[in-house]
């Protein structure tokens, strides 16, 4: 086998590939690239139905839209039945001024009879002719009104249907987005520890965007094209039966057209979608390495995997494309095969005196208006299959399990406590079949500072989420200056609690804003203060604007030892009894981190403190360290005592030490 093939044959995609691409970008955590809306639901009827109750709690908007619907249908329907009688008060009009004035129409039938003009006579009974007259244009002048009327007033209705739909449409979408920010507050954070950060914004916006666009769009021209098939049907059967049947007979061909067609397609477009995520996946990785690409001498190979990418979605997209494109002008064949049809036998019906010519050419507008609706909905059958798996997907969110009330807290925090943490004989576990905290009983005081240490998987950042309440317990309790942090309500013991974590995180605004945000109420001569505790002070106004200075995306345009600092002054201005530091060293420089170290000593005074690390020589002066393994505590005491213990603690500090001792 050559060696295109086989890496051909390695790259080949399967319904399962095409799974998990498709779920890898739904759950990447960049939320930068848009994840295209998912293939089909696994419950239809259920998530369509709710989600179109959604619009279905306005009432009134929803009454005067079905009924300009069913108005604007009802005048555009009956247009070319009244187009017709200008038609005929044209072609008839003429054919009178040709014929010589003086008789009635039934000695001129007569006498064409008895001359052998059987077909003409025939043709001649089935019109309105008063030979010698001419063209009524008074008569046909009144006709053209009218119809511009129905086509005018039907435009207006059209319009105002168009206009209330998706005004209901936004407002429900507003209403649905509102719900979901609100139900992402009440949600658990081991949800969060489940669901991946771009699921969730996939889910947030692209998911509740589709949702938009298929109540917009479909729905609003599913209505039109219902009522429109059912009018002209209607009509059609008013003129011709016999020319009914015949239009009839596209039905079963279009719906054959779009179930081979419309199945192939679809299928085309999940491949298109789950290549778009590969190869958008590729392009960030490419673009985010891509000094690691240069450093490793990759950048042939990665040239050579886009190609290679880039040449599937090519393929895959022109499948797509064809697919999708060949479905109407397949329509159109057949709407062109039955308009030849209905114009043969209707060309015949009107030279044996069966129809008039005005409804003949009005019936072969309804044939127009007929197949165009069911194109339509064969159309919005794509739109609407991924509009309700978007539905499913945000309604699989707002069913999700909230977090427990805590509205009937009977505790109040003492105001004047100082932050004294008791943990009473603390069980907790992820999951029923691993036990991950057992027997956890320490106290804390004010003043105090506890340091956490262990291997990754010791429960270390576990101790902390139970601290501020993320996760309940399963036995014992958590007190806080002797009361029951279970019940209290989970704000008022955040409220107590200053946290710092590893990954500094601030928002886009200036750097007094996110200071600030610790303590909504503080002032600037506060803030200001609690940056110079915190030693950033300077760095600060060393900026072009200062404490106004405008973080932008990620807070890019200041260095990671800088961002520690600012939110270290956060966590100060906030003025917590309990302090809880996660790691708050671990991604900047040594300089930077004897700044941080700083800091971090100020931040603690007169408070309760727990510090988790890994670099043992920042938790040296801890009151006590604790040692976890397996979610319990093995070891505790001071950095000495523990050295001299010669146990775990002692087997980290050789571990880590090892070559500075050397």
């Amino acid at each position: 086998m050559s060696e295109k093939k086989r890496r051909q044959n390695q790259h080949a995609v399967t319904d399962e590939d095409i799974a998990q691409a498709y779920e890898a970008q739904t759950s990447s955590g960049n939320s930068g690239y848009h994840a295209p809306p998912p293939g089909k639901p696994t419950e239809f009827w259920p998530s369509f139905r709710r989600m179109v109750r959604l619009i279905t709690r306005y009432r009134v908007e929803l009454c005067v839209v079905i009924v300009s619907s069913i108005a604007g249908v009802v005048l555009s329907v009956a247009a070319p039945k009244v187009l017709g009688r200008a038609t005929n008060l044209v072609f008839e009009g003429y054919i009178s001024s040709k014929m010589q004035g003086g008789i009635t129409k039934e000695h001129l039938i007569e006498g064409l009879t008895a001359s052998g003009q059987t077909d003409m006579a025939r043709a001649l009974s089935a019109m309105d002719i008063v030979p010698g007259q001419g063209i009524d244009f008074q008569a046909l002048a009144v006709v053209l009104g009218i119809v511009l009327a129905l086509y005018v007033g039907s435009g207006i209705l059209n319009w105002l249907q168009g206009f209330l739909l998706n005004r209901v449409t936004v407002k429900a979408m507003r209403g649905l987005r509102r719900d979901v920010e609100e139900k992402i507050h009440r949600l658990p954070l081991s949800y969060f520890d489940k669901m991946q950060r771009g699921e969730l914004l996939s889910r947030v916006t692209n998911d509740v965007d589709n949702m938009t666009n298929t109540l917009q769009q479909s729905l609003s021209g599913a209505i039109t094209s219902i009522l429109t098939i059912f009018g002209v049907l209607g009509m059609m059967f008013s003129i011709s039966w016999k020319l009914a049947l015949i239009a009839l007979v596209m039905i079963p061909l279009m719906g054959g057209v779009m179930a081979v067609v419309g199945s192939r397609s679809q299928k085309a477009f999940v491949h298109q979608w789950a290549r778009t995520g590969r190869l958008n996946v590729q392009v960030e990785e490419s673009f985010s390495g891509h000094a690691v690409v240069r450093t490793f001498g990759r950048t042939e190979a990665v040239m050579e995997k886009f190609a290679q990418q880039n040449e599937e979605l090519y393929e895959s997209s022109l499948r797509a494309q064809f697919l999708s494109g060949i479905m109407m002008p397949i329509m159109r064949v057949i709407s062109n095969l039955s308009y030849v049809a209905i114009a043969v036998v209707g060309g015949y019906m009107v030279a044996t005196g069966s129809m008039r010519l005005g409804d003949v050419q009005a019936f072969i507008q309804y044939s127009q208006q007929f197949s165009q609706p069911i194109g339509q909905l064969g159309g919005m059958v794509t739109s609407v299959q991924s509009g309700t798996a978007s539905a499913e997907r945000v309604f699989e969110l707002l069913d999700a399990q909230e977090e427990s009330s805590d509205e009937d807290a009977t505790t109040v925090p003492d105001p004047c406590g100082q932050g004294v943490i008791e943990m009473r004989n603390v069980r907790f576990s992820y999951s029923p079949e691993r036990a991950l905290i057992n027997d956890l009983s320490l106290t804390v005081r004010p003043g105090e500072t506890v340091a956490i240490v262990g291997p990754t998987g010791a429960g270390k950042t576990t101790l902390v989420n139970l601290l501020m309440r993320f996760y309940e317990i399963n036995g014992g309790a958590i007190l806080l200056d002797g009361r029951d942090t279970a019940q209290m309500t989970r704000r008022a013991v955040r409220e107590r609690t200053g946290m710092v974590l590893q990954d500094p995180w601030l928002f886009g605004g200036t750097i007094r804003e996110n200071i600030r945000y610790g303590r909504p109420g503080a002032s600037d001569e506060q803030v200001e203060a609690a940056a110079k505790a915190c030693y950033v002070d300077h760095i600060i106004r060393s900026l072009p604007d200062g404490y106004d200075t405008i973080l932008d995306e990620d807070a890019a345009n200041v260095s990671a030892g800088e961002r520690q600092l600012l939110t270290i002054a956060r966590a100060f201005v906030a003025d917590p009894a309990v302090l809880i530091l996660d790691e708050a060293t671990s991604s900047v420089d040594t300089r930077t981190e004897l700044l941080v170290q700083r800091a971090m000593n100020v931040l603690r005074q007169g408070r309760t403190s727990f510090v988790i690390a890994h670099r043992l020589s920042t938790i040296r002066d801890a009151d006590m360290i604790l040692v976890m393994e397996h979610g319990d505590i093995v070891e505790q005491g001071s950095h000495d005592e523990l050295l001299a213990a010669g146990g775990a603690y002692a087997r980290l500090h050789a571990a880590q030490f090892a070559g500075v001792q050397e």
